[in-house]
């Protein structure tokens, strides 16, 4: 989400002085209103690696969703898609009227491996299983399995912070706090107010609950709770997601920053 331009509180976008003058590529470079997928986020990416290696620099390719991150370790290819706003608009309808669950379980049937690593309240994702079915006739899975033949490109070395579990929704739940009170819900507000609409970007984890509550549909001690809660549920799927991934390597969170460093260079060289 840290692509998107004026979406910077809750996706604790690195600020001017974190960044050390080290230019950092695919971050505030896409308006909210406009439509980014993981097949254009790949082209992004590679182009940026070329760009880096070229100055005979070592790419640090850094996030957590893992299906953007497993695009690029095993060359998957996810066709993007024409947008169908007809039948995005259909599904909208059911969800509304007849509730997400549904949704979730006709995608279960079309993907039942794919709708394992999604929430039943992750909607966008849900949607993207029936749109990718519909348009062309193949489910996600499929298609994965079909693209992992490709030869893959470059010699990754996969990391991840592995923390204690109840140190890390404290964290969480300290993060969320933070953003609150960095500005958060007029961040969305202004957001809201410039654009008509926001197809992608307000999905975000932290967006659209904020926008549940400035539309009246909760409150903001709901809000605040269900942020919190969301954020430790996306935090599970991703713990769960990098150790099906036998390559990384786990280092620990609470170690010494150099410690890990060291691990990391030992590790790519």
């Amino acid at each position: 989400m840290q692509i998107y331009k004026e979406m910077n509180i809750g996706t604790a976008k690195p600020t001017t002085e974190e960044m050390q003058g080290i230019k950092h590529y695919l971050v505030d470079f896409v308006l909210p209103n406009q439509r980014y997928s993981v097949a254009q986020f790949k082209i992004d990416s590679k182009k940026a690696i070329k760009e880096i290696l070229a100055k005979g620099k070592t790419p640090i390719i850094v996030g957590g969703t893992g299906l953007y991150v497993d695009s690029l370790i095993y060359e998957i290819e996810y066709n993007d898609i024409e947008f169908d706003a007809e039948y995005r608009k259909e599904l909208e309808e059911i969800a509304e009227k007849e509730g997400l669950e549904k949704l979730y379980e006709e995608a279960k049937k079309i993907d039942p491996e794919a709708i394992e690593k999604i929430s039943k309240n992750d909607k966008k994702r849900i949607l993207r299983i029936l749109e990718i079915y519909k348009a062309t006739g193949k489910n996600k899975t499929e298609q994965e399995i079909e693209s992992r033949q490709k030869e893959i490109e470059y010699d990754y070395r996969v990391f991840a912070l592995n923390w204690d579990r109840e140190e890390l929704y404290e964290r969480i739940n300290k993060r969320v706090d933070i953003m609150i009170e960095k500005g958060l819900i007029e961040e969305v507000q202004d957001i809201m107010k410039k654009y008509n609409e926001f197809p992608t970007a307000m999905q975000g984890l932290g967006y659209k609950e904020v926008v549940q509550y400035l539309k009246g549909e909760i409150t903001k001690e709901e809000m605040i709770e269900k942020v919190k809660m969301e954020t430790r549920r996306y935090a599970k799927r991703q713990l769960t997601w990098f150790r099906k991934n036998k390559q990384t390597v786990w280092i620990e969170g609470r170690e010494n920053i150099q410690n890990n460093v060291n691990i990391i260079l030992e590790g790519i060289n």
